[in-house]
C-alpha cells in the first residue's frame, strides 16, 4: 500500500460532525490549534455555538463555519453536503448516538435512527465529499467507530450493527483511496467521558425499572478524558494510522476477541460487569 506523508493540518479545511460536545468538541479545539479552518456540524445548536465562538476568539485568523443539522434525516445530511466547501483536507465523521435494550425491546424505528446517524450519515457525507478529498493531495478521512465495532455485547444490537458497518466501510475505503493519496483512519474508542450515556436512546420495550440503573451502569464505564482521546485521534491522523484503539477497556477486549473469536464473549461479559462494579466503587470513594 502507498506510504503517505504525514498529514498537514495548517491551511486546510476540516469538516467535523458531532462537534458540540465530548470528543468532537475537543477535536475542534485541537484542529484549531493546529491551524485548520473548520466546518462544525451538530444537531445541538445551543452547545455548538459556544464552541465556535471560543475558537473564533482564540484563533481569529481561522474561518469557522457552523451547520446545525439532524444527521438522522437523509435530506438534512444531503443539505449539509451542499453547504460544504469544494476543497477540504479532512473529514471526521464523529457524530453518533447509542440505544440501550435487547433487540426485542427496541422498535424498528429506533434501530433505524441509530443506523441513520451512525452509519448512513457518514456514508452519505463521505460519498458526497469524496471528489473534494481526492482533489486535495494528502487529504484524510476519519470514521469514529467504537469498541462495539469490534465486539458485540448483548443489549447493543443497533449500536454494534452501525459501528461494525462503519468499520467495514472504512477498511474497504482505506484500500480503495490509497492510490489517490487519501488516508483513512478508523477509531475505536472505549469508555470515553462524554454525554453519550445521558443522551442515549432507550428501547421502547425496556421496563421503566431498568432504565435508570442501566444508564448509571453505562455511565460508570465512561472514564477516559475526551481531550486525551481527541489528542490521540489527531496524532493518529498525522501518522496516517489505519486503526486507533483508545483506552485500556478497548485494547483488552480487542486482543481477547482476536485470540478467542468465539469463546471471548463470556469473558468480556464478566470483565464488563467487574469494570462496572469497580467504577461504581471509585465514584462512591470520590463522593460523586
Amino acid at each position: 500500500m502507498t506510504r503517505l506523508d504525514p498529514y498537514r493540518f495548517a491551511g486546510r479545511t476540516a469538516v467535523l460532525t458531532g462537534a458540540a460536545s465530548g470528543i468532537g468538541e475537543q477535536l475542534a479545539y485541537g484542529l484549531a490549534q493546529r491551524g485548520s479552518d473548520l466546518v462544525l456540524v451538530d444537531v445541538d445548536e445551543y452547545r455548538l455555538n459556544p464552541v465556535a465562538a471560543r475558537i473564533r476568539t482564540d484563533h481569529p485568523g481561522l474561518t469557522v463555519q457552523t451547520i446545525v443539522a439532524d444527521l438522522a434525516d437523509r435530506a438534512a445530511v444531503e443539505d449539509v453536503a451542499t453547504r460544504l466547501p469544494s476543497t477540504i483536507g479532512l473529514l471526521i465523521n464523529n457524530a453518533g448516538i447509542a440505544l440501550g435494550g435487547r433487540f426485542d425491546q427496541v422498535s424498528v424505528e429506533q434501530f433505524e435512527q441509530v443506523m441513520n446517524v451512525n452509519f448512513r450519515a457518514p456514508m452519505l457525507l463521505t460519498h458526497a465529499l469524496l471528489p473534494a478529498l481526492v482533489a486535495s493531495p494528502g487529504s484524510h478521512l476519519v470514521n469514529v467507530s467504537s469498541l462495539f465495532g469490534l465486539i458485540a455485547p448483548p443489549g447493543q444490537s443497533a449500536y454494534c450493527a452501525s459501528k461494525f458497518a462503519l468499520r467495514g466501510l472504512s477498511e474497504s475505503l482505506r484500500g480503495e483511496l490509497a492510490e489517490n493519496g487519501v488516508g483513512v483512519t478508523t477509531v475505536h474508542p472505549g469508555g470515553i467521558r462524554t454525554r453519550i450515556a445521558e443522551s442515549a436512546l432507550i428501547g421502547s420495550g425496556v421496563p421503566e425499572s431498568e432504565v435508570e440503573p442501566n444508564r448509571k451502569l453505562f455511565d460508570a464505564l465512561l472514564s477516559f478524558p475526551a481531550d486525551r482521546a481527541a489528542e490521540q485521534i489527531l496524532k493518529a491522523v498525522t501518522k496516517r494510522k489505519a486503526r486507533l484503539l483508545i483506552a485500556a477497556n478497548a485494547k483488552g477486549p480487542d486482543l481477547l476477541q482476536r485470540l478467542m473469536p468465539v469463546g471471548s464473549a463470556n469473558i468480556i461479559r464478566s470483565l464488563t460487569a467487574a469494570s462496572v462494579r469497580a467504577a461504581g466503587r471509585q465514584k462512591v470513594g470520590a463522593g460523586q
